[in-house]
C-alpha cells in the first residue's frame, strides 16, 4: 500500500530536512542562551538612569524566561534568571514601594507583595539551576541542609549566592508570616557556605548581603559580626560601593537608637564618587537614592 503521494527519495528528503530543521533550532536556541547566560549585563551595570534600565529589564526577563522552557536543561540560564528577578524585585518593585510606606500604606503593602511574588520567583530559577548541578539540591535543602551544602564546589557560589539572596529578600517582606521566618536558618547556611568556598566572589558581594543578615541570627554580637563583613566588604571592593555603608546603617543603627552613626554612615554612602567605578555605577545610584531617602526621613525612624 502506498504510504506517501511523494516519490520515495523526495519523502526521505522532507523527512531530513524536518529533522535538520529541529536540529538547527535546538542548536540556535542554546547559542542564545549561552550568550544571555554569558553576558555580564555591563550595558546595564555601568549606566546611571535607574528608570531608563528599569523599563527594559521585563522584557529581558521574560525573553529569557521564554528561551528557559524551550532549553530546559540550561543550567546557566537559571542563573541569569535568579540574578535577573531579584534585582528587579528588589530595585524596580520594593525600592518604590518602600517610599510610600508613610504616604499610601496600601500601594506599599500592594508593592511589597508583588515584591515578594518575583523573589520566590528568583528563588525557583536558583533552585532549578541547583538540581541541574545536583539533582535532588532543592529537596535536600530542606530536609538535610548540611550534605546538600557539602556537596557544592566553588563553581555553585553565584547559585548559592543568588538562592540565599533571593531567598532572604523574601523573608525580609514577609515579617509576619513565621513560616518565612523560620526559614532564616538555611538561607544563613547557604550564605555561610558560598562564603566558605569563595569569600572574596564578586569583591565582597557575600560579605555585604552578611551585614543584613547577622543582626537577625541567634547569639550575642550581631552588631559586630555585621561590622567584620561591612570592613571586608570594603576591602574586597576597593571602597567603591555605596551600598555597604546604606546596609550597615539600617541593619545595625535603628534598633540601637544611635541617630549620629546612621546619618553618619549615609553621608559615607553619598560621598562614593560614582564614576569611580563604572560597573557599580548603577548599584551605587540606587544606594545613594536609598540614602538619600532614608536621611530625609530620618525622624520617623529615630525616638
Amino acid at each position: 500500500m502506498r504510504t506517501s503521494f511523494l516519490p520515495r527519495p523526495a519523502w526521505l528528503g522532507l523527512l531530513l530536512t524536518v529533522a535538520l530543521s529541529g536540529c538547527i533550532k535546538k542548536v540556535a536556541l542554546r547559542s542564545l542562551a549561552d550568550t544571555f547566560a554569558s553576558s555580564s549585563s555591563s550595558s546595564f551595570a555601568e549606566d546611571e538612569d535607574l528608570q531608563f534600565v528599569g523599563d527594559a529589564v521585563p522584557f529581558a526577563l521574560k525573553l529569557m524566561e521564554s528561551l528557559a522552557a524551550e532549553v530546559p536543561d540550561h543550567r546557566g540560564l537559571r542563573l541569569s534568571l535568579a540574578s535577573g528577578f531579584t534585582q528587579y524585585a528588589m530595585v524596580w518593585v520594593l525600592w518604590p514601594a518602600e517610599q510610600q510606606q508613610y504616604s499610601d500604606f496600601a500601594a506599599y503593602r500592594a508593592g511589597v507583595d508583588r515584591a515578594r511574588a518575583m523573589l520566590l520567583r528568583a528563588r525557583r530559577y536558583a533552585l532549578d539551576g541547583m538540581d541541574l548541578g545536583h539533582p535532588g539540591f532543592s529537596q535536600g535543602i530542606l530536609t538535610d541542609p548540611e550534605p546538600a551544602l557539602a556537596a557544592c564546589t566553588t563553581q555553585d557560589v553565584p547559585y548559592l549566592y543568588w538562592l540565599g539572596a533571593s531567598w532572604l529578600a523574601a523573608i525580609s517582606s514577609s515579617r509576619e508570616d513565621p513560616e518565612m521566618i523560620g526559614q532564616i536558618p538555611t538561607v544563613a547556611a547557604i550564605l555561610f557556605r558560598a562564603l566558605e568556598l569563595d569569600e572574596a566572589w564578586d569583591r565582597g558581594s557575600i560579605h555585604e548581603v552578611l551585614i543584613s543578615l547577622e543582626p537577625a541570627l541567634p547569639g550575642p554580637d550581631g552588631a559586630a559580626r555585621a561590622q567584620a563583613h561591612f570592613d571586608r566588604a570594603m576591602e574586597l571592593s576597593g571602597g567603591t560601593r555605596a551600598g555597604p555603608w546604606v546596609s550597615l546603617a539600617t541593619a545595625i543603627t535603628v534598633d540601637a537608637q544611635d541617630r549620629e552613626r546612621f546619618e553618619a554612615l549615609l553621608g559615607q554612602a553619598l560621598a562614593v564618587d560614582v564614576a569611580q567605578s563604572p560597573p557599580d555605577r548603577l548599584a551605587n545610584e540606587y544606594a545613594r537614592e536609598q540614602a538619600r531617602f532614608l536621611l530625609a526621613h530620618v525622624d520617623d525612624l529615630f525616638i
